[in-house]
């Protein structure tokens, strides 16, 4: 698996009003919604490019100075960029053919930003075609925050249990602590042979990442320059990647079992919309239409936009829910529902006698 390649049942799936995923394909490829945006992604990765470039010059250029710290926010914001861009290039929005999509991928992933591609891609198939599960969809598992009071039981130790107690802001927290374990998820997928093809290619290059990294830093920076360096960058690169991603799903329903809904709801009904604005769309990279993306995953990101008026009207014609809200109420939500969830785990454990 070189792309995400997430993608609905073949047969015709059906919503309680009727409406298929087929036939609102329809009404978005005639709108030509799913066609090819050269122009754009040439722009958007040449400027991403040259943008994390003047980052990593402004670098060198400073030497050694406590300003490198500014540097640091500033590369964390456009490592976080170039994660998007892979996030396209991933979704093969960009090019259709394997060979030069996980060329970009590998370079944008591996190289550029130190995480590994091939690990990424599997990670977020599941995601894709699971949203939302509380088994199956790994960007729920993996987490340390619970959605549903029964994921309380998989959860032992203090640490696990303050997460618990505490998840309604410690979600805007934990990501400051992620940075670690997600460069290190390709080697560790790949001890667990969960890397199916390229995973020579893919550990090599990952490995040149770290290397050249840990090596510019320290050659720069004495130690604790270095390391303070190395915090600010990476766990703000994190974060960012995680304010991003957490009103895409969280706080919204989640199933679990062998039966799945079909596919229209299954993705409508499990993710969230930002309202658009030109700040929005750039800072969270057109996930911002998350439901948009999640039903047509292929969609060129500049086209997100012009589809989010006629998948609303698709969505509510056919009594479909569309969830869409602005930035700070999706926010609450995320927040409110953690903590529901943490009182209804804390009334269960006081009903059974825990403590």
């Amino acid at each position: 698996m070189t792309s995400v390649e997430s993608s609905p049942p073949s047969t015709p799936q059906g919503t309680a009003g009727g409406g298929t995923h087929n036939e609102l394909t329809e009404l978005v490829k005639t709108a030509g919604l799913l066609d090819r945006s050269r122009a754009y992604f040439r722009i958007k990765i040449a400027s991403t490019f040259l943008a994390l470039a003047a980052g990593w010059t402004a670098f060198a250029w400073a030497g050694n100075t406590w300003w490198q710290l500014a540097v640091a926010v500033y590369l964390a914001f456009w490592f976080g960029q170039t994660g998007l861009v892979m996030h396209d290039i991933g979704h093969r929005q960009v090019w259709r053919t394997r060979g030069r999509t996980q060329a970009m991928g590998y370079f944008h992933a591996n190289l550029l930003v130190g995480i590994s591609f091939g690990w990424w891609v599997g990670h977020h198939t599941r995601h894709h075609n699971h949203p939302n599960h509380l088994t199956l969809d790994p960007d729920v598992v993996r987490r340390r925050v619970i959605f549903h009071p029964s994921q309380s039981k998989s959860r032992s130790g203090k640490f696990a249990r303050f997460v618990i107690r505490h998840q309604s802001w410690l979600l805007y927290v934990l990501p400051l602590m992620d940075w670690f374990r997600v460069h290190l998820s390709g080697f560790a997928a790949a001890v667990e042979g969960n890397l199916r093809q390229r995973r020579v290619l893919d550990l090599s290059l990952l490995t040149v990442h770290l290397a050249a990294y840990g090596t510019a830093v320290f050659y720069v920076l004495p130690p604790v320059k270095a390391i303070a360096f190395i915090f600010v960058h990476q766990a703000l690169f994190s974060l960012y990647l995680g304010l991003i991603f957490a009103p895409n799903h969280k706080g919204l329903a989640v199933r679990d079992g062998e039966q799945e809904p079909d596919w229209l709801p299954r993705q409508v009904l499990t993710s969230r919309n930002i309202r658009p604005g030109v700040l929005t769309d750039f800072l969270y990279g057109g996930l911002n239409y998350q439901i948009e993306h999640h039903l047509f995953p292929g969609m060129p990101r500049p086209h997100l936009r012009r589809a989010q008026p006629l998948v609303k009207h698709y969505c509510l014609t056919h009594g479909l829910s569309y969830h869409e809200v602005s930035l700070a109420t999706a926010y609450g939500e995320i927040s409110r529902h953690l903590a529901a969830v943490t009182s209804e785990v804390r009334s269960t454990e006081l009903g059974g006698g825990e403590r």
